[in-house]
């Protein structure tokens, strides 16, 4: 069985920090090997977690490229014509996305690329969605890197997900984007099994009390608190991957503690 875990929140407050603890975590327990997906059209989980990315080979551009290859019935709502030597939409995505996939140690990766443009998607989302969750059934853990604004989610192009991490920083547009994510699960009726908060990069590993205020009003749990931690400045200057950091991190230690209440 498979267990998705979605993180979330506002650029700039550490979400991709957080995804590359957590595969960090997964990795180590040796509970991999862990799929990662990068839902968020910046695409820079590669980055944190020390993995080639060519921009060019997302699932966005095979979607892009199979729509040029097919007429579509905007009228209908579907698609006529078809893909070169006949195939399927289901064995084209299957094809190319297991093509585009990043093997790294214990990880593989997946970037979704950017969102989609004008024209008719629902079919190709239908064949994409079908594929990626027969490939993320292959994994005992899915690790997505979402966007604020759920994209993938609420199209349905990605599978549903047992644990929604959101994360905030200690500010007022971290927060106010925390809770619109946590507004959005209910308003698109988005399948996800528990929702959880994680405030980052508190200073006193201690949430302010106007900030606690906000957060109480949001009405998430949450899950846990990351301390401010100057390490991961000089990683990202130096060019390390944020999976390299050791066991004594204190950003680590604390995801560690988040993991071990949600994952066992």
């Amino acid at each position: 069985m498979t267990t998705t875990i979605a993180v979330a929140g506002k650029g700039g407050t550490g979400k991709t920090t957080v995804c590359a603890m957590v595969i960090r975590y997964l990795t180590r327990q040796r509970w991999g090997p862990v799929l990662a997906i990068d839902a968020d059209p910046s695409s820079n989980l590669n980055l944190v977690l020390g993995l080639p990315l060519n921009e060019a080979e997302t699932v966005g551009h095979i979607r892009e490229d199979m729509l040029e290859q097919v007429q579509t019935d905007s009228t209908a709502g579907v698609m006529t014509g078809g893909l070169v030597g006949g195939l399927t939409k289901h064995d084209y995505f299957d094809y190319h996305i297991r093509s585009i996939m990043v093997e790294g140690d214990n990880v593989d990766l997946l970037a979704m690329g950017r969102p989609e443009g004008p024209g008719c998607y629902c079919p190709a989302n239908n064949a994409m969605r079908l594929v990626i969750d027969r490939l993320s059934d292959q994994y005992p853990y899915v690790v997505m890197d979402n966007e604020a604004g759920l994209e993938h989610l609420s199209r349905r192009t990605t599978r549903n997900v047992e644990h929604l991490l959101i994360v905030t920083d200690p500010s007022q547009r971290g927060a106010v984007a925390a809770q619109r994510v946590a507004e959005l699960v209910s308003e698109l009726n988005i399948e996800v099994g528990h929702v959880y908060l994680i405030v980052n990069r508190i200073p006193d590993a201690e949430i302010p009390p106007p900030l606690k205020a906000f957060i109480d009003k949001i009405e998430v749990p949450v899950l846990g608190v990351i301390p401010q931690d100057n390490t991961l400045q000089e990683f990202e200057f130096s060019g390390r991957p944020l999976v390299d950091l050791g066991d004594e991190s204190p950003v680590y230690q604390a995801v560690a503690v988040m993991m071990k209440q949600i994952a066992g």
